[in-house]
């Protein structure tokens, strides 16, 4: 019987092909978005926990309470230094350390001048920040002894962000000052990485007139010590070493856990923003099935009428006008899921080939796919709620009498 449903159902639709998809226009457009934008979500959220494995469960960070985010240097009076840092070592559990101090440049190769950040970072200390993933692809990395030298970011060779490569051994201008390119970084996928320039700490300092500010420490724990202990330990020693209590202290800890929650709730509520606008269209498009299968009551009561009269029931009736009503959802569903699948993987092309970053990927996990049709076949079967039940209600004598 449930065959015989679908069959007729089918048959209806195909009747009237162009309304059928001109209703089914606003489902697929509104799946598909929704689609898109949970799989991008999901896409960067599996990214940021890929990155966060690469940089390692053995370390944590400490920042000025405002944050490194901002631009270096505005952060007032806020300050760590190298005195923190010598503090921090001194803390059990802690195995080693890098600390970055940040400061805008002017850039200058080929005759072309641009402006960057340039990160400065002690050369011996920087084993603790290659085993966050950083690997050299041609050159080698900054050593004592250097002088002014620099490894450059991938995008300075293949991007030609000076309207040629640059390369290891070339000279570049940097504040003035000219600076020997010792090595290219590997594309690590985010377009600030991969456009960094990374600079000894004392030649560093000498060029920027930066004595004893620290921007950035990177920690890394002895193998067995438990992070969060750790980094207990270095508040508590950084508190004490600093004069500040917990209520007034000036500099923050974050454990990767702590930055990868950050980074996750920040990422469902742009999702759930997002989707909330999609969500509208949604409703638009349940609104045009409704009017749809009201239009279908209409044109079809005769039908309806014939079909009592040679003994379908009001419960025959109203299945029928369900599985209509759920088929153009669902297959408007289908559309969708297709249309989102494609344009999110030209999303994700783009992104990788002409915008040079990783982080806008798309996932496609069974379970979206799955909800996202069962969704759009329930909106439809409820948007045709109302017009089923008006249907299964006619009467016999009025629907044969009708014109």
């Amino acid at each position: 019987m449930i065959k015989d449903y679908f069959k007729l159902a089918l048959k209806n639709l195909r009747k009237r092909k162009m309304r059928t998809w001109l209703t089914m226009l606003g489902i697929f457009i509104s799946i598909a978005t929704i689609f898109i934008l949970i799989s991008l979500s999901l896409g960067l959220q599996d990214v940021v926990e890929e990155q966060f494995r690469t940089l390692g469960v053995d370390k944590f960070f400490v920042q000025p309470s405002t944050g490194f985010l901002g631009p270096p240097g505005s952060i007032g009076g806020v300050l760590l230094t190298k005195k923190d840092v010598d503090n921090i070592l001194e803390v059990r559990g802690v195995k080693d350390l890098s600390y970055f101090v940040a400061g805008n440049a002017k850039v200058e190769f080929a005759g072309i001048t641009k402006y960057y950040i340039v990160w400065g970072v002690p050369s011996e200390s920087l084993d603790v920040y290659v085993e966050s993933g950083i690997k050299i692809e041609e050159g080698r990395l900054l050593e004592k002894g250097d002088g002014y030298s620099v490894v450059l970011g991938n995008h300075h060779k293949t991007k030609n962000l000076f309207g040629r490569p640059i390369n290891k051994g070339d000279k570049i201008t940097i504040n003035e000052k000219d600076v020997r390119v010792r090595g290219i970084l590997k594309l690590i996928g985010n377009p600030d990485d991969d456009r960094m320039v990374l600079m000894d700490i004392e030649s560093f300092r000498e060029i920027f007139d930066i004595p004893e500010r620290v921007d950035w420490i990177m920690i890394q724990v002895e193998e067995g010590e438990d992070v969060v202990e750790v980094s207990e330990r270095v508040e508590e020693k950084l508190r004490k070493a600093r004069g500040e209590t917990k209520d007034t202290q000036e500099f923050s800890i974050m454990t990767p856990e702590e930055l990868l929650s950050s980074f996750e709730n920040i990422l469902k509520i742009i999702t759930a923003f997002l989707a909330g606008i999609a969500a509208i269209s949604l409703l638009v498009g349940a609104i045009g099935i409704a009017n749809t299968m009201y239009t279908s009551v209409l044109e079809r009561t005769r039908e309806i009428g014939v079909m009592k009269a040679i003994g379908a029931q009001n419960k025959d009736i109203l299945i029928i006008f369900l599985i209509e009503s759920g088929l153009l959802g669902l297959v408007g569903g289908i559309v969708g899921v297709l249309l989102g699948i494609g344009i999110g993987k030209a999303i994700e092309y783009i992104a990788i080939n002409n915008l040079g970053t990783n982080l806008l990927q798309v996932s496609f996990p069974w379970w979206l796919i799955i909800g996202c049709l069962a969704f759009s076949f329930i909106i439809g079967a409820v948007s045709g709620v109302f017009p089923a039940r008006q249907a299964s209600k006619t009467n016999v004598v009025d629907a044969l009498r009708y014109e």
